[in-house]
């Protein structure tokens, strides 16, 4: 699914002043000459090419042949006990032990054995546990809590 800060490849063919690269803005609206602004948030691209192709055939252009690409994701964040917390380049197959790695690692207070993410547009952060591959998606927040001693 789209989101904010996704940035999309928007191919119009024959028409190169439609053709680009455009981000979704923070309201999850993105914006393509000619077709105008729309809604991008929640869709996926094959849906984002439908509703392009529907607003470009608006006596704008003749049977246009639309395609949407994803070229970069948005971020996703971790926090707590890793060595360098921070915002980080989303890529296809991230695991929550991957996204630690990025992160330099637990510190030496990390516990290891659960951690709590809230998925992109959610208010709430679940727990999970570490012994399984956990699927980050973009703009997910990771946090990894402190242990007992």
């Amino acid at each position: 699914m789209l989101g904010p800060n996704d940035r999309v490849r928007v191919k119009v063919y024959g028409e190169p002043d439609i053709t680009g690269e455009y981000e979704i803005d923070a309201g999850g609206q993105v914006s393509v000459p000619l077709a105008g602004r729309m809604k991008a948030s929640g869709m996926t691209t094959k849906q984002l090419e439908r509703a392009i192709t529907s607003a470009l055939s608006k006596d704008i252009v003749r049977d246009p042949k639309v395609n949407v690409e994803i070229v970069a994701y948005r971020p996703y964040y971790i926090l707590g006990e890793v060595k360098k917390a921070g915002e980080y380049p989303y890529r296809l197959g991230l695991t929550v032990m991957d996204a630690v790695a990025s992160a330099g690692g637990f510190t030496y207070r990390a516990n290891e054995s659960k951690v709590f993410l809230r998925r992109s547009g959610s208010p709430a952060e679940e727990i999970y546990a570490l012994d399984a591959p956990i699927l980050v998606f973009p703009g997910d927040n990771i946090r990894i809590g402190e242990r007992y001693f």
